[in-house]
C-alpha cells in the first residue's frame, strides 16, 4: 500500500509537471522565440482578429502563470530529494549544489539557442532553498508572501530606477537601437552569430530582466519556497485528504484575483501615455499584475489537483506524465525545434508565421513530444538528458535499460 501512495505521489506530479512544460512551450512558441520587446512592426500583415485572439489568451491565461508552476515543482522536486535522502539517513546538501552546478552548465549551453532560457537561473538560486528546507513551514509561508507583496522588487526599483543591474538598456524601449540589432541578428544571423550575441548581451538583458522592477528572480525564489511549502504538507502524497484544503485555497485564490485586477486596472488607467517604465506607478502596476499572475497560478494548480482526484479527468492529465518525466529533455529539444523554424540559421521563419498557427505547431509539438516520451520511457528509465544529469550528479553512470513498461496504477484505476 506504501509504495503505491509513492507511486501515485510521484505520477500525479510528473502529470503536473508535464501540464506546466505544455503551457511553457505554447507561450514561447507564440511568442516566437524572442525571449523580449520586439521592435515595432513585428508580425505586420501576419495579425489578423484570430491571431489577436490567440495572443490574447496566451497573455491572459498562460503567460507568467505555466512558468510559476514549473517553479513551483522544482521547489517540491528538491523536497522530495531531501527527505529521501533524509530516510536514507545521507546528507543531500552537497550533491544538490553539484546537481545545481550542472544544471547551470546544461542551461548555458540552452542559453546559447535561446536568450530565454530558466535552468540558468534555476541554477542560480538553487543553492539558496538550502537553508530554508529545515524552517517552519509557516515561516516559508511568510518568506514567500515577502517576496510576493514586492518588497525586493520596490528595493531594486530603489537603487537601479527601473533600468537593470548591467547597464545595457532598458528592457522597456522596443526602439532601442540594440534591441533592433538583436533582432535582426536572430532573423538573418548565423548560427554563431546567436551562439555569440547570447552569451553576451543575451545574458546581460536576462539578468537585467530577473532583476529589474519586473522581478521575475525574486519571484521564481517565491514559488521555490511554495514548493518547499507543498512538499512539507504532503499534499501529494494524499489528495484525497487534503481536498477541503485544496478548495479553500481556490476560493481564496478567486478572491485574491479579483481584488488584485482591480488594484492593477486602478494604477494602469492613471498611468500617463505613453507609458514611462521607470516609474514608481509604473513598478506598482507591474507588482499588481504579478498578484493577478499568483491568483491564477494557484487557481489552475488547485484545479489540477481537484480535477486529478475525479477518475476520468486523472486518466486524461496522466496523458501529461511521460511528457513530464522527461522535461529536462523535453524543453530542450522545444527550443532547438523552435529556434530552428524561426531564426535565420535555421529555416528564417521568424515574423512570417501567424500566431495561430504558433499556437497550433505548438500543441502539435506537445502531443509528438508526449508520444515520443511515453515509447522512450517504456525502454528508458530516465530520459536522455535526466540520465545524463543524473549521472554526472553521481560520478558514475546511472542504468538506463529498463525491463518492462513502466504503467502508473493511475491509469488502471481510472
Amino acid at each position: 500500500m506504501s509504495q503505491l501512495i509513492k507511486t501515485e505521489r510521484i505520477s500525479s506530479i510528473d502529470a503536473l509537471r508535464g501540464f506546466a512544460l505544455a503551457g511553457v512551450v505554447l507561450v514561447h512558441m507564440v511568442e516566437q522565440y524572442i525571449a523580449g520587446p520586439a521592435p515595432e512592426g513585428f508580425l505586420e500583415g501576419f495579425n489578423g482578429i484570430p491571431d489577436q485572439i490567440v495572443q490574447g489568451f496566451i497573455q491572459l491565461f498562460l503567460t507568467g502563470k505555466f512558468f510559476a508552476l514549473f517553479s513551483i515543482l522544482f521547489g517540491l522536486s528538491f523536497t522530495i530529494q531531501m527527505q529521501s535522502a533524509d530516510q536514507k539517513g545521507v546528507k543531500f546538501e552537497g550533491r544538490f549544489i553539484w546537481r545545481a552546478v550542472l544544471l547551470f552548465i546544461i542551461g548555458f549551453v540552452h542559453q546559447l539557442f535561446y536568450r530565454g532560457d530558466i535552468l540558468t537561473v534555476y541554477a542560480v538560486l538553487a543553492p539558496f532553498i538550502i537553508p530554508f528546507y529545515r524552517i517552519p513551514a509557516k515561516a516559508l509561508l511568510v518568506t514567500a508572501g515577502i517576496i510576493f507583496l514586492g518588497i525586493p522588487r520596490f528595493i531594486a526599483f530603489y537603487f537601479f530606477q527601473g533600468d537593470g543591474i548591467s547597464g545595457v538598456h532598458s528592457v522597456m524601449d522596443t526602439n532601442h537601437e540594440l534591441t533592433r540589432s538583436y533582432f535582426d541578428m536572430i532573423q538573418n544571423g548565423s548560427l554563431f552569430d546567436v551562439f555569440k550575441t547570447n552569451a553576451t548581451y543575451g545574458m546581460l538583458t536576462k539578468i537585467d530582466f530577473q532583476t529589474s522592477f519586473f522581478g521575475r528572480l525574486y519571484y521564481t525564489f517565491g514559488y521555490f519556497l511554495i514548493g518547499l511549502w507543498l512538499g512539507r504538507t504532503g499534499i501529494f502524497k494524499d489528495l484525497d485528504a487534503h481536498s477541503k484544503t485544496i478548495k479553500n485555497v481556490m476560493l481564496w485564490s478567486i478572491a485574491g484575483l479579483m481584488v488584485s485586477f482591480v488594484l492593477m486596472i486602478a494604477v494602469f488607467a492613471n498611468i500617463p501615455q505613453p507609458v514611462e517604465g521607470a516609474t514608481w506607478t509604473f513598478a506598482l502596476g507591474i507588482n499588481f499584475f504579478d498578484w493577478v499572475n499568483i491568483s491564477m497560478t494557484s487557481m489552475i494548480l488547485c484545479g489540477f489537483l481537484l480535477l486529478y482526484q475525479k477518475n476520468g479527468w486523472k486518466k486524461r492529465l496522466l496523458f501529461f506524465a511521460p511528457y513530464g518525466r522527461m522535461a529536462l529533455s523535453n524543453y530542450i529539444a522545444q527550443s532547438l525545434i523552435g529556434t530552428f523554424i524561426l531564426f535565420g540559421w535555421g529555416l528564417g521563419n521568424l515574423g512570417q508565421i501567424r500566431s495561430l498557427y504558433m499556437f497550433l505547431g505548438g500543441l502539435l509539438l506537445i502531443v509528438v513530444q508526449t508520444l515520443i516520451s511515453k515509447y522512450w520511457l517504456q525502454k528508458f528509465r530516465y530520459g536522455p538528458l535526466e540520465w545524463l544529469w543524473r549521472s554526472a550528479t553521481y560520478l558514475k553512470w546511472q542504468p538506463l535499460l529498463k525491463g518492462p513498461p513502466l504503467e502508473y496504477p493511475d491509469t488502471a484505476k481510472a
